[in-house]
């Protein structure tokens, strides 16, 4: 997936978890974040980060934050989309590619089962099939984790992930890390302990839990290469 124009920008602030000031040719502007998560560890004053140009003329800000260098030790910056609308799209356009399921499959967004909405339901040759998304933004020394908060949404997409497997679905649960260099996913237990119980006992039940890293620009993010789940 590709944005239609990004330039750049040096963060400076986040007043809220929606609104950063951000310097762009040298001069203060409020953006739109599009990640409502922490990301304390990524925005740090002095980055450089990617702003996306909107030409909507009622929007409050022209710009969307989108991603973000990364400063590591010894190491060259680490970029990172954190768009949180992005991995959505990337994997829409991955699976219609005929990537995990066939070419022929019948692909539908935001579908309604029990208590959650999940972001693709799938048909392809007699299968039906569950398929969550959720965005890696948190890196540390290579290994990835979700997620950099607690989210009670998270563990009910689990419980009804499973509660599908039970009833005769296929059910997968896909992290999308929204980076390349990425050696291994686990969950983060320390933020929240139970999503970690949760995603190891969906595993146990059946769902498929999948994570792929991805080839990121300034003004694009596609799904790149399977790395592996360390449960």
């Amino acid at each position: 997936m590709q944005y239609a124009k990004v330039i750049e920008g040096i963060f400076q602030s986040r007043p809220n978890r929606f609104i950063a000031i951000v310097e762009i040719s040298g001069m203060p502007e409020q953006v739109h974040v599009k990640n409502t998560g922490r990301c304390k560890e990524l925005l740090v004053p002095g980055s450089k980060v990617y702003l996306s140009v909107s030409n909507h003329p009622n929007r409050k800000t022209k710009y969307d934050l989108i991603a973000v260098e990364k400063q590591r030790n010894k190491k060259s910056p680490l970029l990172i989309n954190m768009d949180s609308q992005m991995p959505n799209a990337a994997v829409e356009e991955w699976l219609r590619k005929g990537y995990l399921f066939s070419p022929d499959a019948v692909i539908r967004r935001e579908v309604t089962y029990g208590r959650s909405r999940f972001d693709f339901f799938i048909q392809d040759d007699g299968k039906r099939a569950f398929l969550e998304v959720k965005g890696v933004t948190l890196e540390e020394n290579g290994v990835v984790m979700f997620p950099d908060a607690p989210t009670q949404r998270g563990v009910k997409h689990l419980t009804e992930l499973m509660q599908a497997v039970s009833k005769g679905y296929d059910a997968y649960l896909l992290f999308v890390v929204q980076m390349q260099e990425a050696n291994c996913f686990q969950p983060n237990d320390i933020m929240h302990p139970a999503f970690g119980e949760a995603l190891r006992h969906a595993a146990f039940c059946g769902v498929r839990v999948l994570a792929m890293d991805c080839y990121v620009t300034p003004d694009s993010m596609e799904l790149r290469q399977a790395i592996p789940v360390c449960l």
